[in-house]
């Protein structure tokens, strides 16, 4: 990474209603794992539009395109949505999050990071620990890693919450190899 990734902020966004502890974990976390300043945005609404009824889901991919039109003047920052709803992304039943690749915007849903979402007591350092890889992992997307066959990288491809379970909160050597060096929206 060259100097410019010093100026280069990551901007949380809350969708919504988010849980202060949370926005507090990813902040500290995310500034740890890729060198970078972290800003917490004032909370926004979720595009209505978003919501597929049939689905009794929200777009993804909406949500990117919507943080696209209220940010893109903003070049040098990369940002981060944070939603408490469930998101799919087209030819998925479901999605943790979505990234644009080698872009500079991504978002992550908690909902199904949640205990409860399955029936479950809730914990809540498991679930901050879950929240964590999704954030690292989409925002790896954005600075241009690809899924990783490594099973404990934090790129790993998490087709259900066992493989998001199962996998660090870190990058491999391979893919931390990669990371340096990258740099978003160039």
């Amino acid at each position: 990474m060259g100097t410019d990734h010093l100026e280069q902020k990551i901007i949380l966004i809350p969708m919504g209603a988010i849980e202060g502890r949370v926005l507090d974990a990813l902040e500290r976390d995310l500034a740890l794992k890729f060198g970078r300043k972290v800003e917490r945005h004032p909370s926004n609404q979720i595009p209505a539009d978003a919501f597929l009824p049939a689905r009794n889901q929200y777009s993804s991919s909406f949500i990117l395109k919507e943080l696209h039109a209220l940010f893109e003047e903003r070049e040098k920052d990369i940002f981060l949505a944070v939603a408490d709803v469930d998101l799919y992304a087209e030819g998925l039943n479901f999605v943790f999050g979505e990234a644009e690749f080698e872009g500079r915007f991504a978002v992550i849903s908690i909902t199904r990071l949640r205990q409860s979402f399955y029936s479950l007591a809730e914990n809540t350092d498991v679930f901050i620990a879950r929240a964590k890889k999704e954030a690292v992992h989409e925002l790896g997307h954005v600075f241009g890693l690809e899924h990783c066959p490594d099973a404990v990288c934090v790129m790993h491809f998490s087709n259900s919450l066992l493989d998001t379970d199962r996998k660090n909160s870190a990058f491999c050597s391979c893919c931390q190899a990669r990371l340096r060096g990258r740099s978003p929206g160039s």
